[in-house]
């Protein structure tokens, strides 16, 4: 009870840790890169502007993955990310299984000076979109 009497007397600065706490999760999701649609992913893909970068563990990339991707799994990332030099004018899409690395890896190569973009929901929104995978390596 105690809780909602201090709410009620301290709505102003309530407000105010609520804006900043809103403030800082948007400062910080863009420093992983902006999240983008399947759709939006095969545009990149067909005007050969992007490059995909698949974070999930070779074992998944291989059972399935985004034709032409590259698999550098998110925990290999610091030793391998000389790999996408030669594509630091595209923009690096990195795509995970739902989403649960590409932030972490976004915010690497974008602290790198990459162009760093997440395919939003990752492989399943991918799947769900109907858009096809190809296995093997």
């Amino acid at each position: 009870m105690d809780f909602f009497i201090f709410v009620s007397e301290q709505w102003l600065l309530i407000s105010l840790l609520i804006a900043l706490i809103g403030v800082f999760l948007f400062t910080e999701q863009g420093k992983s890169g902006k999240s983008i649609s399947p759709a939006e992913l095969v545009r990149l893909m067909n005007s050969e502007e992007a490059v995909v970068v698949d974070v999930r563990n070779a074992g998944e990339f291989e059972s399935g993955h985004i034709h032409g991707s590259r698999n550098i799994p998110h925990g290999k990332l610091a030793s391998r990310i000389t790999e996408l030099e030669k594509f630091r004018s595209k923009i690096i899409v990195v795509v995970d299984k739902i989403g649960q690395h590409s932030g972490g890896v976004g915010k690497t190569l974008t602290k790198e000076s990459y162009d760093v973009r997440r395919l939003g929901g990752g492989i399943s929104e991918w799947q769900g979109a109907s858009l096809p995978l190809v296995s093997g390596k």
